[in-house]
């Protein structure tokens, strides 16, 4: 059995790391019924054991993982013939159950699957090791709880993705909408772009022109001079600056995309601002 603490009290930053550790539990091994103060996740490595909560009780196995929430009553116990093994870490933070419910991890849906890889256990098993840091444990403990988070994400994205089906074409194209805005002041392309969704560039195309009736160039063609009449306003800004601010290196570029956009080069447009 081995298992390891951390204690953190500090619950008004965005996400910190309570407790972590792992065990190979004795048969009939329990806990509860009783709360928690903060959040905790559960993976199962080996065995199999039940979990309690809000009155359903699931039957986990390898592979399994199970999320106690903040006060909220909560039972589980090993399996007497063939007991778990486990690895967890206990959280809190304020943005614990907003990363949380990317991860569709809720007091509702305690309970998730992942069994591709070991990425997870790996995860726990740097957490043990970090125990024995005298500086950076703190940053490397929260460090390696966001990369978790985010695998689990991850994980719960790729299931949703099979399961919306027509649905999840949308959620493509918000993401790429999101890259676009965050990204429109820098020269991106629309490969990047693709690859940041996790498409081929045809199939983007394909959404793009199914939903919103536009390829993603002009999409992005158009947010990019909509951010520039928005600029037009300040004075203090030269047209090669607001070119540069919505990703223009070159102003005459600029100057001619804008003209085909809005039907006027942009110092005539900005007299009428």
């Amino acid at each position: 059995m081995l298992e390891k603490y951390y204690f953190n009290q500090y619950n008004h930053t965005d996400l910190n790391v309570y407790r972590c550790g792992m065990e190979d539990c004795k048969p009939g091994h329990f806990w509860g019924p009783a709360l928690r103060d903060h959040y905790i996740i559960h993976y199962i490595s080996g065995g199999k054991g039940i979990y309690q909560v809000n009155g359903v009780t699931y039957n986990l196995v390898k592979g399994d993982g199970f999320l106690i929430c903040p006060y909220t009553i909560v039972y589980y116990k090993a399996d007497l013939e063939d007991p778990w093994s486990y690895a967890w870490v206990g959280f809190h933070g304020l943005k614990a159950e907003s990363c949380l419910n990317q991860a569709v991890l809720t007091a509702n849906n305690p309970i998730f699957r992942y069994n591709k890889d070991d990425f997870l256990l790996d995860c726990f098993s740097q957490m043990i090791e970090a125990m024995h840091l005298t500086r950076g444990r703190e940053s490397r403990l929260i460090g390696l709880l966001y990369i978790l988070l985010s695998q689990l994400m991850e994980s719960a994205n790729s299931v949703n993705r099979q399961s919306k089906g027509e649905n999840f074409k949308e959620e493509y194209i918000k993401k790429s909408i999101e890259y676009i805005s965050m990204n429109y002041s820098r020269k991106i392309s629309i490969k990047e772009i693709a690859s940041h969704v996790g498409l081929d560039r045809s199939y983007l195309y394909s959404l793009f022109k199914e939903y919103l009736s536009s390829s993603p160039q002009d999409f992005l063609i158009n947010f990019r001079i909509n951010k520039a009449c928005d600029l037009m306003g300040n004075s203090s800004l030269s047209i090669g600056d607001i070119a540069r601010s919505v990703g223009y290196e070159d102003p005459l570029l600029f100057s001619k995309v804008f003209k085909k956009v809005k039907n006027a080069p942009p110092r005539e447009y900005r007299r009428g601002v």
